[in-house]
């Protein structure tokens, strides 16, 4: 199997836009599963490290390093929360009033001021031990994680964010967005298990195939934006992912027939 895309190369850099479904490193358990740093370090040599690590079902940026001075550069940039992410998922239901609301409230208030349509979510990740491997929320005394959410378009039954995290905690989004009432399509970890986007949910007299699928089977989240220094000029540099084909066809379709005025 190719390596997947390069969106963006230089003498130190170098970033991929990770496919949904591929593993970034070994799986713990099967280690013949293919992942996508087995696959570079094939192709491109063991010189070449990610910095951070996306869920398998994520799409999106994954960034690399090609020397060990780029490597501790760029990781102690993530360790200290410098790197600026944004991340898309379209999400099944409609956020609530309260949650903008809650933001306003002192005790809630993110440490930098939100901009309209955007709320905070500020909630510690533990693991859920009726759950291994998944994540669940709680007030006090578990991994501190916050992100910024910005609703960017509404649809009848679904709504399209922009997330911003502002750690970075393993299933941190899909676990936000879910406490926000918010699960994000597809997640087959906190979604709500029976939602489809489907072309005949959205068009009315729909007359396709007896077998229709979804217009986005995967799980509907995609690491898009990476704002850092880089560590050759030090000064900021961005790398960008588009949306997924079976994305932004989705999105296409709910703009089409799903558009909720606000």
């Amino acid at each position: 199997m190719p390596i997947p895309p390069v969106i963006h190369e230089d003498d130190t850099l170098i970033a991929f836009d990770k496919p949904s479904g591929m593993l970034v490193a070994p799986d713990r358990w099967d280690k013949t599963r293919e992942n996508l740093m087995g696959l570079v370090h094939d192709k491109l040599g063991h010189g070449v490290a990610n910095v951070h690590r996306l869920d398998a079902d994520t799409s999106g940026i994954l960034l690399c390093t090609k020397d060990k001075a780029s490597l501790d550069f760029v990781s102690g940039q993530f360790q200290s929360k410098t790197v600026a992410k944004v991340y898309h998922a379209l999400c099944v239901g409609a956020p609530a009033p309260e949650l903008f609301a809650r933001s306003e409230d002192p005790e809630e208030a993110p440490p930098t001021p939100l901009e309209p349509g955007e709320f905070f979510v500020d909630r510690d990740l533990i693991e859920d031990e009726a759950h291994p491997g998944r994540m669940r929320t709680v007030r006090k005394h578990g991994k501190a994680s916050q992100t910024i959410v910005k609703v960017l378009e509404r649809f009848a039954g679904f709504t399209l964010v922009e997330c911003r995290p502002l750690t970075g905690r393993t299933h941190q989004l899909r676990v936000h967005l879910q406490y926000s009432g918010l699960p994000i399509l597809n997640d087959p970890f906190y979604g709500d298990g029976t939602t489809e986007l489907k072309l005949s949910r959205l068009k009315r007299g729909y007359k396709g195939r007896a077998d229709e699928k979804p217009l986005i089977a995967r799980l509907a989240l995609h690491a898009s934006r990476l704002t850092l220094k880089h560590p050759g000029t030090r000064e900021p540099v961005t790398i960008t992912a588009p949306l997924p084909n079976e994305f932004a066809v989705a999105l296409k379709y709910l703009r089409k027939f799903a558009s909720v005025a606000e």
